[in-house]
């Protein structure tokens, strides 16, 4: 995948990235070290791949959603300190007190709560070889927030490739009642069990860069 975004930005501008800023999601704590081990290889790989001596400087971020820390503002009264929803202002960053006292992370809540309690995301920087101050890497961050997102939309492509990878589920009923079934009663989990994935069709050349799944 790294090396297919390589040759895509290259095509794009003319030019090899001078710098990669990785942001990895899906990381538990436990897994940090493991994941920045074998995926920062990767990347190595793959842009040895491209020239033997391209190695730009990478900063290995691994964001994170799911977890229960909450962010409030000291006064609730003080508008300039919170949204229309008591929610605090998007663009806040938390880099103390409550984060590692050795390690390089911080909160940042780039978006405003349109109902409960904003979440802010935590991110955690394993590898920072471009040298950023924490300042420049929390800017870059949160700008990067209000560009067109990456990420929800490579959700939007997998939740479409499902509905071309799937098998056909007319037949679905018919297979579950069947003399395959489980007894009266029990519940079938495993309803395309004995039937073939089909495989992703090809894409066309002149929509393999458009987001037709949107």
């Amino acid at each position: 995948m790294i090396k297919e975004l390589l040759i895509s930005f290259k095509r794009a501008t003319g030019q090899k990235p001078q710098r990669i800023i990785f942001y990895r999601d899906g990381v538990s704590e436990g897994q940090f070290y493991q994941v920045l081990l074998y995926e920062l290889d990767a990347i190595r790989k793959a842009c040895a791949s491209l020239e033997p001596n391209y190695q730009p400087p990478v900063t290995f971020v691994v964001v994170q959603k799911r977890h229960h820390t909450r962010l409030f503002a000291n006064n609730h009264n003080d508008q300039r300190t919170v949204d229309r929803s008591g929610n605090i202002l998007p663009g806040t960053v938390v880099d103390s007190k409550i984060c590692h006292p050795t390690e390089f992370d911080f909160y940042l809540c780039s978006h405003a709560g349109i109902q409960g309690t904003s979440r802010p995301a935590h991110y955690h920087v394993l590898w920072d070889e471009n040298k950023f101050t924490a300042d420049e890497l929390q800017t870059l961050t949160n700008n990067l927030c209000y560009t067109l997102p990456p990420a929800y939309y490579a959700h939007l492509a997998a939740f479409r490739a499902r509905f071309y990878m799937e098998p056909d589920t007319s037949d679905s009923g018919s297979m579950a009642s069947g003399a395959g079934g489980p007894p009266q009663g029990g519940r079938n989990t495993r309803p395309f069990g004995n039937v073939a994935v089909r495989p992703l069709p090809a894409l066309k050349e002149n929509v393999k860069r458009v987001m037709f799944y949107c």
